[in-house]
């Protein structure tokens, strides 16, 4: 059984999920293999994307194994996003409707705005793509996305909707004007980025932090590795629990989220390693004052720091995050 964390709209989210993002090292029919296995051996929660590009092939696995009665729908905890290029009106409403036909259901237990712009950029493209269509963040135009994301949830095709990649002063802007507040926000988090400011920010509201990139996000595209990016899983704290646990350090890191107390979204096509994440979901494995130790070797170290959204006249990617608590425009 996988622990369950409670959100503001009374459902509960299985603690452990499986990211589907393959990046460009693996094939969409690896990824929904995967996702396969995954279901098979005990996962309840599949973290999708339309930008991912896999979400049709995703979407026969789910369906191949609720009508072979290997799990039931309503067991089961679907989240995806719409893109940045499906901000406009009407179009989060169809991206969310493209989504459920690819995915082959009827409703989604979870819909994100995958980050807070319009800014997009071409699959596969270097760090130094830009769009010339790119702007800053306008709370106006994020407001029109979210009151598609509330007519969703109106229109039952969505049980619960969230947000990802936001900060604080864009969070204080939509909770002041939302009228369904978010369930959610995802984020990168893991030992090396805590974000713990963000973190207890959220927890305040009442909105439940997802993290993606849990083990620092190894496999990450090289548009998003920069030379002055750390390593978790070879830093000693985490390297010497993992020595006394008989585990690899990226087991560690995911531990540490589930203990943290957040939804963590770790992602694998190996059988082993979905399977050694999984295991992590119940128990205590790293010690009171090891949590301790992890909670000190925070480096700031974002590695998704999205260059490919920056504007015309951005100083750099800072920008994006609001480092200052204002909104950079």
């Amino acid at each position: 059984m996988i622990p369950k964390i409670l959100l503001n709209t009374g459902d509960k989210i299985p603690v452990i999920g499986l990211g589907t993002f393959g990046s460009d090292t693996y094939s969409n029919d690896e990824v929904a293999q995967a996702v396969k296995f995954a279901i098979k051996n005990g996962y309840r929660h599949i973290d999708c994307a339309s930008v991912y590009g896999n979400e049709k092939e995703i979407g026969k696995a789910l369906s191949d194994l609720i009508s072979d009665n290997t799990i039931k729908r309503e067991d089961l905890w679907i989240t995806s996003k719409v893109w940045n290029d499906m901000h406009g009106d009407r179009e989060v409403i169809a991206s969310c409707k493209q989504s459920l036909k690819d995915l082959r259901l009827d409703y989604l237990d979870l819909y994100l705005v995958h980050w807070p712009f319009p800014n997009y950029h071409a699959p596969g493209c270097d760090v130094s793509s830009r769009n010339p269509d790119s702007k800053p963040y306008l709370h106006e135009d994020y407001m029109k996305v979210w009151k598609q994301m509330e007519q969703l949830v109106k229109m039952g095709l969505v049980r619960n909707i969230g947000t990802s990649n936001m900060t604080i002063p864009k969070m204080n802007l939509l909770l002041q004007d939302a009228k369904i507040k978010p369930a959610v926000n995802e984020m990168e988090i893991h030992p090396h980025f805590q974000q713990d400011e963000l973190y207890n920010y959220l927890a305040e509201n009442d909105i439940l932090p997802i993290g993606y990139s849990p083990i620092g996000s190894p496999g990450r595209p090289e548009r998003d590795k920069t030379i002055d990016d750390t390593v978790d899983i070879e830093d000693p704290v985490i390297v010497d629990i993992a020595k006394r646990l008989n585990v690899h350090p990226a087991v560690v890191c995911v531990k540490w989220g589930v203990q943290r107390g957040h939804v963590v979204i770790p992602f694998s096509v190996k059988p082993e390693k979905i399977l050694s994440n999984l295991r992590v979901a119940n128990g205590d494995l790293i010690l009171s004052e090891e949590m301790e130790k992890i909670s000190k070797i925070d480096k700031n170290c974002r590695l998704i720091k999205g260059q490919v959204f920056l504007w015309e006249h951005a100083k750099g990617w800072e920008d994006l995050w609001d480092l200052n608590n204002e909104i950079t425009k």
